[in-house]
């Protein structure tokens, strides 16, 4: 049953995971011609997560992710050009192309800082947070994370301190099954994630996160509720990435997990369930889908030619827009 949200919003929402679906699958085009030096953490089969929370989001929210960061990104709402660059390790990227695809990072658009340390944005965010609380705005700050960050020990030290501050953070652990290649029956007890607030007094909620509708729905009502001051909020989005750990493979290759569970979940596209909606509902037509995609494509054609057509940083740029000291 579809939840009262706007036409326009479920078409803005598509257009997002699209965006970040296509964009990934050229990275994978891209990847074997060895232009792209930095390693590559590709989000494919998670976007309705990315592209549902980030539509709740203001541009001046603070938003922390991790190495596998582009659909935040991109949903956040940073340049497609900025960031292919920056893959490209050219000075026109985002970070300068001194960063590549696993610390982007856009001031303008409230991503001060990409951490590629399993649970290291955590603590950022949650000091983001505190700043927002000092400074009496009515922005939050969103960290995104993988069910390996819920095995860091800072996890729980920063539920614990957002707690006790009652500070404007919403916790969103991506609950793929896999850290690397380590299932989550391996490293964790209880399959509970979203319950691990709870000692600390956080409320937790737990979400397919295939289902872009209910992704929607329960992180307005969730970030909604941080705004008024109800204090942190963690939601467990369960979901399964359709590539390697790193890089444009599946890991099925490797042995690394069973090709039938990766086809399973494939079955799931959370794409194709907002898309079957969206026609069902007659919100968007097959032409209109396909006029979508192809302006989309063209945007990310754009991006390329701009990346490759870029110059790389000088020698004489090495320590420019780092801290360094004599």
């Amino acid at each position: 049953m579809r939840k009262k949200i706007k036409d326009s919003e479920l078409i803005t929402v598509y257009t997002m995971m699209l965006k970040i679906r296509l964009f990934e699958e050229r990275i994978v085009q891209l990847y074997p011609q060895q232009n792209l030096k930095t390693p590559v953490h590709l989000y494919i089969g998670q976007e309705a997560i990315a592209a549902g929370i980030c539509h709740n989001l203001k541009k001046e929210d603070c938003c922390f992710t991790n190495h596998r960061c582009h659909g935040h990104c991109i949903a956040k709402g940073m340049s497609l050009p900025s960031i292919m660059a920056e893959l490209y390790g050219k000075k026109t990227g985002c970070c300068k192309g001194k960063g590549g695809s696993m610390h982007l990072a856009d001031p303008k658009y409230g991503i001060f800082a990409t951490s590629a340390i399993v649970g290291g944005s955590i603590p950022l965010a949650v000091g983001a947070a505190l700043s927002l609380k000092f400074r009496k705005s009515k922005n939050i700050a969103v960290v995104f994370f993988g069910d390996g960050a819920v095995d860091e020990g800072v996890f729980y030290e920063s539920l614990n301190f957002a707690a006790l501050k009652k500070l404007p953070i919403l916790f969103v652990c991506e609950n793929n099954f896999y850290a690397t290649n380590s299932p989550l029956s391996a490293r964790q007890p209880l399959d509970n994630i979203f319950k691990k607030g709870n000692i600390f007094g956080i409320p937790g909620v737990r979400c397919d996160g295939n289902d872009a509708i209910e992704i929607l729905d329960t992180s307005r009502r969730l970030i909604e509720n941080i705004r008024k001051g109800s204090g942190p909020s963690l939601v467990e989005c369960r979901t399964y990435r359709w590539k390697s750990h790193v890089g444009p493979d599946s890991d099925v290759e490797k042995g690394c997990r069973p090709l039938s569970e990766l086809n399973s979940w494939i079955k799931k596209c959370p794409i194709k369930k907002l898309e079957r909606l969206l026609i069902k509902h007659k919100i968007l037509t097959i032409g209109k889908i396909e006029a979508i995609r192809q302006q989309i494509i063209d945007q990310i054609n754009v991006a390329q030619s701009f990346a490759q057509k870029s110059d790389f940083p000088n020698k004489e740029e090495l320590f420019e827009g780092v801290y360094w000291k004599d």
